[in-house]
């Protein structure tokens, strides 16, 4: 039986898909932060439609007196696709030993999904009801340094804001590229930034696509959960004879349950 992905019926051999697979799980491991992080609850496959949010919507008219009404509220995932092409006579080298085939659009695929994902769950999104961790949070923002040396005290100060509020460790610190690379670097005296800030942390340092800056976030459970429905997958569209269309897929929402779990770290000026 044919499901939604319809891979079965695409013109696409067995080593063919094991490249494209292993080619899209690479990208989409090295961009995917939040995981690594928040509560994941799924995948719980592409039926499911909506979380339970456990309250009730008064209702206004009633058709019988008497008797009130409300809605049950729920927050509905949302599906993502992200489509691209891939050269078919390209991808039948593969069986025949093939080891370069172009898997360009594959990479740039996974890199949009990846980023559709850490955007909504960092920043939000709106439009489908989903509030990111950086707007959530009520804490005024911690602002990074230019210099390396100076990182730590940051980082210090975004914990001190978190455990203010009660919230407890260990914590997890994710950042853009240019303050993730600084970190690898070192200090102007080649201390090694990252262990200490590791221990201060009492976890690990990721990087994510979606951040400006950066932020701290306990990973003590039960702060942020991410529900996933479809997770990411690569599907079949069509062909004709010189390629075959494909895509990336999932269905996922995400909650803030504890705002003041996170703190958002701000570039310098």
């Amino acid at each position: 039986m044919a499901d939604i992905l319809r891979r079965q019926l695409a013109p696409v051999t067995d080593e063919a898909w094991a490249e494209i697979d292993d080619q899209a799980t690479t990208i989409l491991k090295g961009n995917l932060s939040a995981r690594a992080i928040v509560d994941m609850d799924g995948p719980s496959g592409l039926t499911m439609g909506a979380v339970n949010l456990g309250g009730v919507a008064p209702g206004k008219a009633s058709p019988v007196k008497g008797v009130d009404w409300g809605t049950r509220q729920v927050l509905p995932l949302i599906e993502t696709r992200v489509p691209f092409s891939l050269d078919l006579s390209d991808l039948d080298s593969v069986s025949r030993g093939g080891k370069t085939p172009e898997l360009g659009p594959v990479v740039d695929a996974a890199r949009k999904a990846a980023l559709f994902e850490e955007t909504a769950i960092y920043k939000g999104f709106s439009a489908a009801g989903i509030t990111g961790i950086l707007e959530a949070s009520p804490h005024k923002a911690v602002t990074l340094s230019k210099s390396a040396g100076t990182f730590p005290k940051a980082v210090e100060a975004g914990i001190h804001c978190i455990q203010s509020a009660g919230i407890g460790g260990p914590f997890e610190l994710v950042l853009d590229r240019a303050s993730y690379q600084m970190l690898n670097v070192g200090d102007e005296k080649g201390y090694p930034l990252r262990q200490r800030i590791t221990q201060l942390l009492g976890g690990n340092i990721h990087w994510s696509p979606a951040v400006k800056g950066g932020v701290i976030l306990s990973a003590r459970g039960g702060d942020f959960e991410l529900t996933v429905g479809q997770d990411l997958s690569i599907g079949y569209t069509g062909s004709d004879a010189d390629s075959v269309k494909l895509f990336v897929t999932e269905s996922f929402t995400f909650r803030v349950l504890e705002p003041e779990a996170a703190v958002a770290l701000k570039p310098a000026s």
